[in-house]
Protein backbone atom coordinates (compact mmCIF):
# COMPACT_ATOMS: atom_id res chain seq x y z
CA UNK A 1 0.00 0.00 0.00
CA UNK A 2 2.91 2.33 0.81
CA UNK A 3 4.42 1.82 -2.62
CA UNK A 4 1.09 2.54 -4.28
CA UNK A 5 0.67 5.76 -2.35
CA UNK A 6 4.20 6.85 -3.23
CA UNK A 7 3.46 6.09 -6.87
CA UNK A 8 0.28 8.14 -6.74
CA UNK A 9 2.01 11.08 -5.08
CA UNK A 10 4.79 11.13 -7.62
CA UNK A 11 2.87 10.30 -10.79
CA UNK A 12 -0.75 11.36 -10.56
CA UNK A 13 -2.54 14.68 -10.30
CA UNK A 14 -6.17 14.69 -9.25
CA UNK A 15 -9.01 16.59 -7.71
CA UNK A 16 -11.50 19.26 -8.65
CA UNK A 17 -10.91 22.96 -8.11
CA UNK A 18 -11.19 23.40 -4.37
CA UNK A 19 -9.08 20.36 -3.48
CA UNK A 20 -6.13 22.00 -5.30
CA UNK A 21 -6.40 25.52 -6.73
CA UNK A 22 -6.79 25.45 -10.49
CA UNK A 23 -3.91 27.87 -10.91
CA UNK A 24 -1.65 25.42 -9.07
CA UNK A 25 -2.82 22.55 -11.27
CA UNK A 26 -2.11 24.61 -14.38
CA UNK A 27 1.43 25.41 -13.30
CA UNK A 28 2.01 21.70 -12.67
CA UNK A 29 0.53 20.67 -16.00
CA UNK A 30 2.01 23.35 -18.24
CA UNK A 31 5.71 23.91 -18.75
CA UNK A 32 7.92 24.93 -21.63
CA UNK A 33 10.94 23.01 -22.86
CA UNK A 34 13.05 25.23 -20.62
CA UNK A 35 11.08 24.13 -17.58
CA UNK A 36 9.58 27.57 -16.91
CA UNK A 37 5.99 27.67 -15.61
CA UNK A 38 4.28 28.78 -18.81
CA UNK A 39 2.04 27.12 -21.38
CA UNK A 40 3.65 24.23 -23.18
CA UNK A 41 5.37 25.12 -26.43
CA UNK A 42 4.68 28.87 -26.36
CA UNK A 43 6.20 30.67 -29.37
CA UNK A 44 6.28 34.23 -30.69
CA UNK A 45 5.22 33.29 -34.25
CA UNK A 46 1.52 33.94 -34.92
CA UNK A 47 1.14 32.71 -38.53
CA UNK A 48 0.99 29.19 -39.93
CA UNK A 49 -1.08 26.18 -38.99
CA UNK A 50 -1.60 23.94 -35.98
CA UNK A 51 -1.79 20.21 -36.69
CA UNK A 52 -3.40 17.60 -34.46
CA UNK A 53 -2.65 13.90 -35.10
CA UNK A 54 -4.78 11.27 -33.35
CA UNK A 55 -4.47 7.51 -33.08
CA UNK A 56 -6.73 5.32 -31.00
CA UNK A 57 -7.91 1.76 -30.32
CA UNK A 58 -4.69 0.25 -31.67
CA UNK A 59 -5.31 -2.72 -29.35
CA UNK A 60 -1.65 -3.76 -29.31
CA UNK A 61 -1.50 -4.69 -33.00
CA UNK A 62 2.24 -4.83 -33.59
CA UNK A 63 2.34 -5.67 -37.29
CA UNK A 64 0.71 -4.63 -40.53
CA UNK A 65 -2.49 -6.59 -40.99
CA UNK A 66 -5.50 -7.14 -43.20
CA UNK A 67 -8.13 -4.41 -42.91
CA UNK A 68 -11.76 -4.42 -43.99
CA UNK A 69 -13.29 -1.64 -46.08
CA UNK A 70 -16.85 -1.29 -47.38
CA UNK A 71 -16.68 -0.06 -50.96
CA UNK A 72 -19.39 -0.21 -53.65
CA UNK A 73 -21.60 -2.26 -51.30
CA UNK A 74 -19.07 -5.04 -50.84
CA UNK A 75 -16.18 -6.05 -48.59
CA UNK A 76 -12.70 -5.09 -49.73
CA UNK A 77 -9.51 -6.02 -47.86
CA UNK A 78 -6.22 -4.08 -47.85
CA UNK A 79 -3.06 -4.22 -45.75
CA UNK A 80 -2.66 -1.42 -43.18
CA UNK A 81 -1.13 -0.53 -39.84
CA UNK A 82 1.64 -1.98 -37.72
CA UNK A 83 3.59 0.12 -35.22
CA UNK A 84 6.64 0.42 -37.48
CA UNK A 85 4.52 1.84 -40.30
CA UNK A 86 2.43 3.94 -37.91
CA UNK A 87 5.62 5.41 -36.49
CA UNK A 88 6.73 6.45 -39.98
CA UNK A 89 3.30 7.91 -40.72
CA UNK A 90 3.37 10.07 -37.59
CA UNK A 91 6.95 11.19 -38.24
CA UNK A 92 6.23 12.15 -41.84
CA UNK A 93 2.98 13.93 -41.00
CA UNK A 94 4.67 15.81 -38.15
CA UNK A 95 7.60 16.76 -40.40
CA UNK A 96 5.16 18.76 -42.51
CA UNK A 97 4.63 21.09 -39.52
CA UNK A 98 7.27 20.13 -36.93
CA UNK A 99 6.98 23.00 -34.46
CA UNK A 100 3.21 23.15 -34.26
CA UNK A 101 1.99 19.56 -34.35
CA UNK A 102 0.47 17.79 -31.33
CA UNK A 103 0.21 13.98 -31.38
CA UNK A 104 -2.13 12.04 -29.11
CA UNK A 105 -3.50 8.56 -28.49
CA UNK A 106 -6.97 8.26 -27.00
CA UNK A 107 -6.99 4.80 -25.51
CA UNK A 108 -7.06 1.00 -25.64
CA UNK A 109 -3.27 0.97 -25.82
CA UNK A 110 -2.58 -2.07 -23.61
CA UNK A 111 -5.20 -4.70 -24.52
CA UNK A 112 -5.76 -6.80 -27.60
CA UNK A 113 -2.89 -9.20 -28.30
CA UNK A 114 -1.06 -12.23 -26.94
CA UNK A 115 2.06 -10.18 -26.16
CA UNK A 116 -0.02 -7.70 -24.19
CA UNK A 117 -1.56 -10.51 -22.11
CA UNK A 118 1.75 -12.29 -21.49
CA UNK A 119 3.38 -9.05 -20.27
CA UNK A 120 0.23 -7.46 -18.75
CA UNK A 121 0.74 -4.59 -21.16
CA UNK A 122 4.31 -3.79 -20.11
CA UNK A 123 5.81 -4.63 -23.52
CA UNK A 124 3.92 -1.69 -24.97
CA UNK A 125 5.30 1.03 -22.68
CA UNK A 126 8.62 1.34 -24.59
CA UNK A 127 6.76 1.22 -27.91
CA UNK A 128 4.38 4.01 -26.93
CA UNK A 129 7.20 6.11 -25.49
CA UNK A 130 9.19 5.68 -28.70
CA UNK A 131 6.21 7.02 -30.66
CA UNK A 132 6.76 10.43 -28.99
CA UNK A 133 3.13 11.21 -28.25
CA UNK A 134 2.37 14.57 -26.64
CA UNK A 135 -0.75 13.45 -24.77
CA UNK A 136 -2.62 10.29 -23.79
CA UNK A 137 -6.15 9.47 -22.69
CA UNK A 138 -7.11 6.10 -21.09
CA UNK A 139 -9.60 3.86 -22.89
CA UNK A 140 -12.17 1.47 -21.50
CA UNK A 141 -9.76 -1.51 -21.77
CA UNK A 142 -6.86 0.11 -19.90
CA UNK A 143 -8.28 -1.49 -16.74
CA UNK A 144 -8.08 -5.06 -18.08
CA UNK A 145 -5.13 -5.87 -15.77
CA UNK A 146 -6.84 -4.07 -12.86
CA UNK A 147 -6.44 -0.61 -11.41
CA UNK A 148 -2.92 -0.80 -9.99
CA UNK A 149 -1.43 -2.16 -13.23
CA UNK A 150 -3.32 0.51 -15.18
CA UNK A 151 -1.66 3.16 -13.03
CA UNK A 152 1.73 1.51 -13.55
CA UNK A 153 1.32 1.32 -17.33
CA UNK A 154 0.03 4.83 -17.83
CA UNK A 155 2.43 6.19 -15.24
CA UNK A 156 5.29 4.73 -17.27
CA UNK A 157 4.38 6.84 -20.30
CA UNK A 158 6.46 10.00 -20.64
CA UNK A 159 3.75 12.33 -21.94
CA UNK A 160 0.88 13.69 -19.80
CA UNK A 161 -2.32 11.70 -19.30
CA UNK A 162 -5.64 13.52 -19.09
CA UNK A 163 -8.94 12.13 -17.84
CA UNK A 164 -11.60 14.24 -16.21
CA UNK A 165 -13.99 11.56 -14.90
CA UNK A 166 -12.03 8.67 -13.32
CA UNK A 167 -11.81 8.92 -9.52
CA UNK A 168 -10.30 6.82 -6.76
CA UNK A 169 -13.00 4.83 -4.95
CA UNK A 170 -12.44 5.26 -1.20
CA UNK A 171 -14.98 2.58 -0.39
CA UNK A 172 -18.75 2.47 -0.01
CA UNK A 173 -19.07 4.63 -3.10
CA UNK A 174 -17.13 7.52 -1.56
CA UNK A 175 -15.25 9.39 -4.25
CA UNK A 176 -11.64 10.43 -3.81
CA UNK A 177 -9.44 12.51 -6.08
CA UNK A 178 -9.18 12.20 -9.82
CA UNK A 179 -6.71 9.47 -10.84
CA UNK A 180 -5.30 11.54 -13.71
CA UNK A 181 -4.99 15.27 -14.25
CA UNK A 182 -8.29 16.80 -15.40
CA UNK A 183 -6.93 18.93 -18.23
CA UNK A 184 -3.82 19.89 -20.19
CA UNK A 185 -2.95 23.19 -21.86
CA UNK A 186 -0.64 23.87 -24.81
CA UNK A 187 0.04 27.06 -26.76
CA UNK A 188 0.90 27.05 -30.44
CA UNK A 189 1.13 30.13 -32.72
CA UNK A 190 -0.42 32.25 -30.01
CA UNK A 191 -3.44 29.93 -29.77
CA UNK A 192 -4.04 28.53 -26.30
CA UNK A 193 -5.44 24.98 -26.49
CA UNK A 194 -7.11 23.19 -23.58
CA UNK A 195 -7.73 19.43 -23.51
CA UNK A 196 -10.21 17.54 -21.33
CA UNK A 197 -10.66 13.75 -21.27
CA UNK A 198 -13.70 11.52 -20.73
CA UNK A 199 -13.80 7.71 -20.62
CA UNK A 200 -17.09 5.81 -20.87
CA UNK A 201 -18.78 5.85 -17.46
CA UNK A 202 -20.38 2.48 -18.29
CA UNK A 203 -17.06 0.57 -18.14
CA UNK A 204 -18.05 -1.38 -14.96
CA UNK A 205 -21.19 -2.65 -16.75
CA UNK A 206 -19.68 -3.25 -20.19
CA UNK A 207 -16.75 -5.28 -18.87
CA UNK A 208 -15.98 -7.57 -15.96
CA UNK A 209 -16.70 -5.42 -12.88
CA UNK A 210 -13.54 -6.60 -11.12
CA UNK A 211 -11.31 -4.94 -13.74
CA UNK A 212 -12.33 -1.46 -12.64
CA UNK A 213 -12.65 -2.16 -8.93
CA UNK A 214 -11.36 0.84 -7.01
CA UNK A 215 -12.40 3.31 -9.70
CA UNK A 216 -15.50 5.51 -9.83
CA UNK A 217 -16.48 6.73 -13.30
CA UNK A 218 -18.82 9.69 -13.60
CA UNK A 219 -20.83 10.91 -16.56
CA UNK A 220 -19.21 13.72 -18.50
CA UNK A 221 -22.09 16.08 -17.79
CA UNK A 222 -21.30 15.94 -14.06
CA UNK A 223 -18.27 18.24 -14.38
CA UNK A 224 -17.96 19.17 -18.06
CA UNK A 225 -19.58 22.58 -17.67
CA UNK A 226 -17.24 23.39 -14.78
CA UNK A 227 -14.08 22.52 -16.69
CA UNK A 228 -15.16 24.22 -19.90
CA UNK A 229 -15.67 27.33 -17.79
CA UNK A 230 -12.21 26.89 -16.23
CA UNK A 231 -10.54 26.54 -19.63
CA UNK A 232 -12.51 29.25 -21.40
CA UNK A 233 -12.88 31.91 -18.74
CA UNK A 234 -10.06 31.38 -16.25
CA UNK A 235 -7.35 29.93 -18.48
CA UNK A 236 -8.51 31.96 -21.51
CA UNK A 237 -8.17 29.05 -23.93
CA UNK A 238 -8.93 29.87 -27.55
CA UNK A 239 -9.60 26.23 -28.45
CA UNK A 240 -11.09 23.49 -26.26
CA UNK A 241 -10.88 19.83 -27.28
CA UNK A 242 -12.32 16.77 -25.52
CA UNK A 243 -10.39 13.53 -25.81
CA UNK A 244 -13.13 10.94 -25.47
CA UNK A 245 -13.31 7.17 -25.25
CA UNK A 246 -17.09 6.84 -25.08
CA UNK A 247 -18.13 5.59 -28.52
CA UNK A 248 -19.42 7.64 -31.43
CA UNK A 249 -23.08 7.53 -30.38
CA UNK A 250 -22.36 8.84 -26.88
CA UNK A 251 -19.94 11.41 -28.28
CA UNK A 252 -22.62 12.79 -30.61
CA UNK A 253 -25.07 12.86 -27.69
CA UNK A 254 -22.51 14.77 -25.65
CA UNK A 255 -21.96 17.18 -28.53
CA UNK A 256 -25.69 17.93 -28.47
CA UNK A 257 -25.76 18.56 -24.70
CA UNK A 258 -25.78 22.21 -23.54
CA UNK A 259 -22.84 21.56 -21.21
CA UNK A 260 -20.72 21.00 -24.32
CA UNK A 261 -21.11 24.63 -25.36
CA UNK A 262 -17.64 26.07 -25.63
CA UNK A 263 -16.04 22.81 -26.85
CA UNK A 264 -14.66 23.00 -30.39
CA UNK A 265 -13.95 19.33 -31.08
CA UNK A 266 -14.44 15.91 -29.59
CA UNK A 267 -11.59 13.61 -30.62
CA UNK A 268 -13.48 10.35 -30.17
CA UNK A 269 -12.68 6.67 -29.74
CA UNK A 270 -14.03 3.27 -28.65
CA UNK A 271 -16.39 2.16 -31.42
CA UNK A 272 -13.66 2.03 -34.09
CA UNK A 273 -15.65 4.33 -36.37
CA UNK A 274 -13.96 5.99 -39.35
CA UNK A 275 -15.11 9.58 -39.49
CA UNK A 276 -13.79 11.09 -42.71
CA UNK A 277 -15.66 14.39 -42.38
CA UNK A 278 -16.25 15.93 -38.92
CA UNK A 279 -19.78 15.28 -37.66
CA UNK A 280 -21.45 18.55 -36.70
CA UNK A 281 -23.40 18.26 -33.45
CA UNK A 282 -25.28 21.18 -31.93
CA UNK A 283 -22.34 22.52 -29.91
CA UNK A 284 -19.23 20.91 -31.37
CA UNK A 285 -17.69 18.72 -34.06
CA UNK A 286 -16.83 15.03 -33.57
CA UNK A 287 -14.16 12.90 -35.25
CA UNK A 288 -12.97 9.32 -34.69
CA UNK A 289 -10.04 7.68 -36.57
CA UNK A 290 -10.81 3.96 -36.82
CA UNK A 291 -8.77 1.29 -35.03
CA UNK A 292 -5.77 -1.07 -35.00
CA UNK A 293 -3.30 1.59 -36.18
CA UNK A 294 -4.92 1.52 -39.61
CA UNK A 295 -5.56 5.28 -39.65
CA UNK A 296 -4.38 8.59 -38.29
CA UNK A 297 -6.84 11.42 -37.78
CA UNK A 298 -5.33 14.72 -38.96
CA UNK A 299 -6.79 18.14 -38.20
CA UNK A 300 -5.14 21.32 -39.54
CA UNK A 301 -6.17 24.75 -38.28
CA UNK A 302 -4.83 27.80 -40.12
CA UNK A 303 -3.62 30.68 -37.95
CA UNK A 304 -3.26 34.25 -39.20
CA UNK A 305 -1.98 36.97 -36.87
CA UNK A 306 -2.74 34.77 -33.88
CA UNK A 307 -6.34 34.18 -34.96
CA UNK A 308 -7.81 30.84 -36.05
CA UNK A 309 -8.96 30.49 -39.64
CA UNK A 310 -9.92 27.52 -41.83
CA UNK A 311 -10.12 23.98 -40.43
CA UNK A 312 -9.30 20.91 -42.53
CA UNK A 313 -9.76 17.30 -41.38
CA UNK A 314 -8.43 14.16 -43.05
CA UNK A 315 -8.42 10.45 -42.21
CA UNK A 316 -5.00 9.20 -43.28
CA UNK A 317 -4.78 5.50 -44.15
CA UNK A 318 -1.59 3.88 -42.83
CA UNK A 319 -0.68 2.18 -46.09
CA UNK A 320 2.58 0.19 -45.65
CA UNK A 321 3.53 1.04 -49.24
CA UNK A 322 3.21 4.76 -48.56
CA UNK A 323 4.71 4.65 -45.07
CA UNK A 324 7.60 2.21 -45.05
CA UNK A 325 8.56 0.58 -41.76
CA UNK A 326 10.55 2.74 -39.35
CA UNK A 327 13.77 0.70 -38.85
CA UNK A 328 14.18 1.70 -35.18
CA UNK A 329 10.57 0.86 -34.32
CA UNK A 330 10.80 -2.39 -36.28
CA UNK A 331 13.88 -3.40 -34.29
CA UNK A 332 12.17 -2.51 -31.00
CA UNK A 333 9.08 -4.54 -31.88
CA UNK A 334 11.20 -7.53 -32.87
CA UNK A 335 13.19 -7.32 -29.62
CA UNK A 336 10.06 -7.18 -27.44
CA UNK A 337 8.28 -9.94 -29.31
CA UNK A 338 11.27 -12.28 -29.67
CA UNK A 339 10.82 -14.30 -26.42
CA UNK A 340 7.22 -15.14 -27.40
CA UNK A 341 7.33 -15.05 -31.19
CA UNK A 342 7.34 -18.81 -31.76
CA UNK A 343 4.27 -19.31 -29.57
CA UNK A 344 2.47 -16.31 -31.08
CA UNK A 345 2.97 -17.63 -34.62
CA UNK A 346 2.02 -21.26 -33.91
CA UNK A 347 -0.86 -22.24 -36.23
CA UNK A 348 -3.75 -23.91 -34.39
CA UNK A 349 -6.19 -24.24 -37.31
CA UNK A 350 -7.59 -22.81 -40.51
CA UNK A 351 -10.78 -21.19 -41.75
CA UNK A 352 -12.33 -21.34 -45.19
CA UNK A 353 -13.96 -17.95 -44.60
CA UNK A 354 -12.28 -14.57 -44.11
CA UNK A 355 -12.44 -13.77 -40.40
CA UNK A 356 -13.73 -10.34 -39.35
CA UNK A 357 -15.71 -8.55 -36.65
CA UNK A 358 -17.01 -5.32 -38.16
CA UNK A 359 -20.74 -5.74 -38.74
CA UNK A 360 -23.20 -4.78 -36.02
CA UNK A 361 -25.38 -7.90 -36.33
CA UNK A 362 -23.26 -10.94 -37.33
CA UNK A 363 -19.59 -11.67 -38.07
CA UNK A 364 -17.58 -14.74 -39.00
CA UNK A 365 -15.26 -14.57 -35.97
CA UNK A 366 -18.17 -14.81 -33.58
CA UNK A 367 -19.88 -17.47 -35.66
CA UNK A 368 -16.79 -19.62 -35.22
CA UNK A 369 -16.73 -18.98 -31.45
CA UNK A 370 -20.38 -19.91 -30.84
CA UNK A 371 -20.00 -22.94 -33.13
CA UNK A 372 -17.16 -24.12 -30.91
CA UNK A 373 -19.12 -23.51 -27.70
CA UNK A 374 -22.23 -25.30 -28.97
CA UNK A 375 -20.13 -28.26 -30.07
CA UNK A 376 -18.47 -28.64 -26.67
CA UNK A 377 -21.19 -27.55 -24.20
CA UNK A 378 -24.52 -29.42 -24.16
CA UNK A 379 -26.97 -26.57 -23.61
CA UNK A 380 -29.93 -25.11 -25.47
CA UNK A 381 -28.33 -21.71 -26.21
CA UNK A 382 -24.72 -20.51 -26.14
CA UNK A 383 -23.93 -16.81 -25.82
CA UNK A 384 -20.94 -14.64 -26.68
CA UNK A 385 -20.44 -10.92 -26.15
CA UNK A 386 -20.68 -8.43 -29.03
CA UNK A 387 -16.98 -7.55 -29.12
CA UNK A 388 -15.48 -5.28 -31.79
CA UNK A 389 -11.73 -5.65 -31.34
CA UNK A 390 -9.58 -7.87 -33.61
CA UNK A 391 -8.42 -6.95 -37.12
CA UNK A 392 -9.62 -9.13 -39.98
CA UNK A 393 -7.62 -11.99 -41.46
CA UNK A 394 -7.88 -13.35 -44.99
CA UNK A 395 -6.54 -16.41 -46.80
CA UNK A 396 -2.82 -16.85 -47.43
CA UNK A 397 -1.26 -18.51 -50.49
CA UNK A 398 -2.79 -21.84 -49.47
CA UNK A 399 -6.31 -20.47 -49.98
CA UNK A 400 -7.10 -20.86 -46.26
CA UNK A 401 -7.05 -18.40 -43.37
CA UNK A 402 -4.36 -19.40 -40.84
CA UNK A 403 -5.45 -19.08 -37.22
CA UNK A 404 -2.43 -18.73 -34.96
CA UNK A 405 -2.17 -18.78 -31.18
CA UNK A 406 -1.59 -15.04 -31.38
CA UNK A 407 -4.67 -14.47 -33.48
CA UNK A 408 -6.76 -16.38 -30.94
CA UNK A 409 -5.66 -13.76 -28.40
CA UNK A 410 -6.51 -11.00 -30.90
CA UNK A 411 -10.04 -12.41 -31.04
CA UNK A 412 -10.27 -13.21 -27.33
CA UNK A 413 -7.62 -11.35 -25.31
CA UNK A 414 -9.34 -12.25 -22.04
CA UNK A 415 -9.31 -15.96 -21.21
CA UNK A 416 -12.42 -16.97 -19.29
CA UNK A 417 -14.09 -20.01 -17.78
CA UNK A 418 -17.20 -21.28 -19.54
CA UNK A 419 -20.19 -21.07 -17.19
CA UNK A 420 -23.63 -22.66 -17.51
CA UNK A 421 -27.01 -21.84 -16.02
CA UNK A 422 -30.78 -21.98 -16.51
CA UNK A 423 -33.30 -19.28 -17.35
CA UNK A 424 -36.98 -19.05 -18.23
CA UNK A 425 -38.05 -18.02 -21.70
CA UNK A 426 -39.35 -14.73 -20.30
CA UNK A 427 -35.89 -13.92 -18.90
CA UNK A 428 -34.32 -14.59 -22.28
CA UNK A 429 -36.81 -12.36 -24.03
CA UNK A 430 -36.34 -9.51 -21.55
CA UNK A 431 -32.57 -9.87 -21.80
CA UNK A 432 -32.68 -9.71 -25.60
CA UNK A 433 -34.66 -6.49 -25.39
CA UNK A 434 -32.08 -4.99 -23.02
CA UNK A 435 -29.17 -6.09 -25.18
CA UNK A 436 -30.77 -4.58 -28.29
CA UNK A 437 -31.46 -1.41 -26.33
CA UNK A 438 -27.74 -1.24 -25.49
CA UNK A 439 -26.97 -1.18 -29.21
CA UNK A 440 -29.87 0.76 -30.73
CA UNK A 441 -31.29 2.99 -27.96
CA UNK A 442 -32.97 6.09 -29.41
CA UNK A 443 -31.21 8.10 -26.71
CA UNK A 444 -27.65 7.76 -27.98
CA UNK A 445 -26.22 8.41 -24.53
CA UNK A 446 -27.65 5.05 -23.40
CA UNK A 447 -25.92 2.97 -26.06
CA UNK A 448 -23.07 0.65 -25.10
CA UNK A 449 -20.01 0.48 -27.32
CA UNK A 450 -20.47 -3.13 -28.43
CA UNK A 451 -22.49 -4.78 -31.15
CA UNK A 452 -25.40 -7.24 -30.99
CA UNK A 453 -24.68 -10.17 -28.67
CA UNK A 454 -23.87 -13.44 -30.50
CA UNK A 455 -25.54 -16.81 -29.94
CA UNK A 456 -26.22 -20.27 -31.31
CA UNK A 457 -29.22 -22.52 -30.69
CA UNK A 458 -31.56 -19.54 -30.99
CA UNK A 459 -32.85 -17.52 -33.94
CA UNK A 460 -34.05 -13.97 -33.36
CA UNK A 461 -35.87 -11.59 -35.71
CA UNK A 462 -35.81 -8.00 -34.48
CA UNK A 463 -36.38 -4.37 -35.45
CA UNK A 464 -33.40 -2.19 -34.63
CA UNK A 465 -35.38 1.06 -34.67
CA UNK A 466 -38.51 0.00 -32.82
CA UNK A 467 -39.22 1.22 -29.28
CA UNK A 468 -37.60 -0.41 -26.26
CA UNK A 469 -39.55 -3.54 -25.36
CA UNK A 470 -40.92 -3.93 -28.88
CA UNK A 471 -37.79 -4.78 -30.87
CA UNK A 472 -37.88 -8.58 -30.64
CA UNK A 473 -40.36 -9.90 -33.17
CA UNK A 474 -39.68 -13.62 -33.12
CA UNK A 475 -37.54 -16.07 -31.13
CA UNK A 476 -37.03 -19.73 -32.03
CA UNK A 477 -35.09 -22.15 -29.83
CA UNK A 478 -34.42 -25.70 -30.94
CA UNK A 479 -36.75 -25.26 -33.90
CA UNK A 480 -39.73 -24.24 -31.71
CA UNK A 481 -41.09 -20.79 -30.79
CA UNK A 482 -39.82 -19.63 -27.44
CA UNK A 483 -41.94 -20.79 -24.48
CA UNK A 484 -41.94 -17.98 -21.92
CA UNK A 485 -42.57 -20.41 -19.04
CA UNK A 486 -40.09 -23.07 -20.10
CA UNK A 487 -36.64 -23.36 -18.55
CA UNK A 488 -33.71 -23.29 -21.00
CA UNK A 489 -30.07 -24.14 -20.39
CA UNK A 490 -27.51 -21.53 -21.45
CA UNK A 491 -23.77 -20.98 -21.31
CA UNK A 492 -21.45 -18.00 -21.63
CA UNK A 493 -18.11 -16.87 -20.25
CA UNK A 494 -17.78 -16.01 -16.59
CA UNK A 495 -17.11 -12.30 -16.00
CA UNK A 496 -14.91 -11.54 -12.99
CA UNK A 497 -16.83 -9.72 -10.31
CA UNK A 498 -20.33 -10.64 -11.50
CA UNK A 499 -22.74 -12.14 -8.91
CA UNK A 500 -23.36 -15.88 -9.16
CA UNK A 501 -26.77 -15.36 -10.75
CA UNK A 502 -25.51 -13.12 -13.59
CA UNK A 503 -24.42 -14.51 -16.95
CA UNK A 504 -23.63 -12.30 -19.96
CA UNK A 505 -25.39 -9.40 -18.16
CA UNK A 506 -28.51 -11.57 -17.71
CA UNK A 507 -29.73 -11.46 -14.10
CA UNK A 508 -31.59 -14.09 -12.09
CA UNK A 509 -29.87 -17.06 -13.75
CA UNK A 510 -30.39 -20.23 -11.70
CA UNK A 511 -28.22 -23.32 -11.17
CA UNK A 512 -25.06 -21.54 -12.38
CA UNK A 513 -21.92 -23.67 -12.55
CA UNK A 514 -18.40 -23.22 -13.85
CA UNK A 515 -17.43 -25.94 -16.30
CA UNK A 516 -13.99 -27.52 -16.68
CA UNK A 517 -13.54 -25.64 -19.95
CA UNK A 518 -12.07 -22.28 -20.85
CA UNK A 519 -13.02 -20.30 -23.92
CA UNK A 520 -9.54 -20.57 -25.45
CA UNK A 521 -9.45 -24.28 -24.74
CA UNK A 522 -12.82 -24.87 -26.39
CA UNK A 523 -11.87 -22.96 -29.54
CA UNK A 524 -8.53 -24.79 -29.82
CA UNK A 525 -10.17 -28.18 -29.40
CA UNK A 526 -12.79 -27.27 -31.99
CA UNK A 527 -10.14 -26.22 -34.50
CA UNK A 528 -8.13 -29.36 -33.86
CA UNK A 529 -11.21 -31.48 -34.53
CA UNK A 530 -12.73 -29.66 -37.51
CA UNK A 531 -10.07 -27.50 -39.20
CA UNK A 532 -10.49 -26.06 -41.76
CA UNK A 533 -13.71 -24.66 -40.30
CA UNK A 534 -16.33 -22.86 -42.35
CA UNK A 535 -18.03 -20.16 -40.22
CA UNK A 536 -20.58 -18.98 -42.77
CA UNK A 537 -23.12 -16.46 -41.51
CA UNK A 538 -26.47 -18.10 -40.69
CA UNK A 539 -28.61 -15.02 -39.99
CA UNK A 540 -29.35 -16.30 -36.48
CA UNK A 541 -29.86 -12.60 -35.75
CA UNK A 542 -32.03 -11.11 -38.45
CA UNK A 543 -32.67 -7.38 -38.50
CA UNK A 544 -35.98 -6.55 -40.21
CA UNK A 545 -35.73 -2.77 -40.61
CA UNK A 546 -32.08 -2.33 -41.60
CA UNK A 547 -29.44 -3.95 -43.75
CA UNK A 548 -27.69 -7.06 -42.38
CA UNK A 549 -24.47 -5.33 -43.46
CA UNK A 550 -25.02 -2.50 -40.97
CA UNK A 551 -21.56 -1.26 -40.00
CA UNK A 552 -22.46 1.35 -37.39
CA UNK A 553 -25.08 1.91 -34.69
CA UNK A 554 -25.00 5.63 -35.52
CA UNK A 555 -27.94 7.08 -37.44
CA UNK A 556 -29.50 10.46 -38.13
CA UNK A 557 -26.24 12.27 -38.93
CA UNK A 558 -24.10 12.76 -42.01
CA UNK A 559 -21.84 9.75 -41.51
CA UNK A 560 -21.20 6.43 -43.19
CA UNK A 561 -18.62 3.79 -42.29
CA UNK A 562 -16.36 2.98 -45.25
Amino acid sequence: MGNRRTFLKNSLIGGLAGAIPVSTLTSCMSSSDSGQPQELGATDTKNGKITFLQTTDVHCQLHQHDELFWENEEIVFRRTGGYAHLSTALKQLKAENPENTLVMDTGDMFQGSMLSVLTEGSAFMPILNAMNYDLYHPGNWEVVYYKEQMQHLLGGLKAPKVCTNMYHDLGEGKRGELIFQPYQIYTRLGIKIGFLGYTDHLVPKRQSPLYSKGIIYTEAKENLKHYVDVLRNQEKCDLVIILSHMGLSQQIALGNHPDCEGVDYIFGADTHERVRKPIQAKYTKIVEPGAFGSFVGKLDIEVVDGKMGAHKYELVEVDPKRFEADPEMLALVEELEKPHKEAINTVIGYSKQPLYRYFVVENTIDTMIVDALKWRINVDVVLSNGFRFCPPRIADASGLVPITEGYLYDMLPVEATVRTGKVKGRQLLDWLEKELQNVFAEDASKRFGGWVVRFKGMQVDFKAFADFGERVQKVVIGGEPIDLDREYSICACEREGDPDDVLCRMTGVSDTKNTAYTLHGVVKEYLKEFSPVNPELRNDSQVLDASPTLLSQVSGVDYQFV
